[in-house]
């Protein structure tokens, strides 16, 4: 799971940044400029959103993440308590809304309920498709209930197919996704890890559903 966390404070941010990162990728940025650019990206389960930024703020974003059709759930993280403010925020797009300050539990609890609602994690905090699921449990892999191995890059890959399963997912997407936007390889090494799922994949004959669209980047469906 990778999480966006756009605060313009800077100890807050880092506080929550080494919070959540025990249990999801995170990427931070501290201004609404930065954060309208990460966002747009669509490579995220989960946006954690201040209103009150530098350049652009959370408001604006959300206005136009929606408008480029982006479902990201965003939660919205803000001293801004007034009722009107609320409704304002949930009115743009944002899916919820905590008022600062606030205890670590709840943010980790709304941030699951969204997961959980947006179909990102399942109930009991796997996910599935066909005869794979994904447990979250240190890489834990079953197909036809027969446990595989797979590397950490190569989970976070076959994880992000099948919460996509059914849309085509560009190779600019799953390179930021899965290595990030300061990562020193190429993006060529995209199709190196593709070839090594589908690999994994072959000998339960679930290799074909990872669908090459040429040009573009991949589809995770029904051979």
């Amino acid at each position: 799971m990778k999480l966006l966390i756009v605060e313009d404070n800077k100890l807050l941010l880092d506080s929550l940044k080494t919070i959540l990162e025990t249990e999801y990728t995170v990427d931070t940025a501290d201004n609404g400029e930065d954060g309208m650019f990460f966002a747009e990206q669509n490579i995220y389960d989960l946006i954690i959103l201040d209103v009150m930024l530098p350049y652009v703020n959370g408001f604006d974003i959300v206005k136009q993440i929606r408008k480029e059709k982006i479902k990201t759930p965003v939660l919205f993280l803000t001293a801004k308590d007034a009722l009107e403010d609320r409704v304002k925020g949930l009115e743009y797009g944002g899916d919820d809304y905590l008022v600062k300050p606030f205890q670590t539990p709840e943010l980790q609890a709304r941030i699951k309920a969204l997961l959980r609602r947006s179909g990102s994690l399942d109930l009991d905090e796997g996910i599935k498709y066909k005869g794979i699921v994904l447990t979250g449990k240190e890489n834990d892999v079953l197909i036809n209930e027969v446990p595989i191995k797979l590397t950490i890059k190569q989970y976070d890959l076959l994880e992000y197919l099948i919460q996509n399963n059914g849309k085509i997912v560009t190779k600019e997407q799953i390179f930021d996704r899965i290595w990030g936007f300061d990562s020193d390889t190429t993006i060529a090494i995209v199709e190196v890890f593709i070839h090594q799922i589908r690999k994994k994949l072959e000998p339960f004959d679930f290799h074909k559903d990872i669908q090459t669209v040429r040009g573009v980047g991949y589809i995770l469906k029904d051979y």
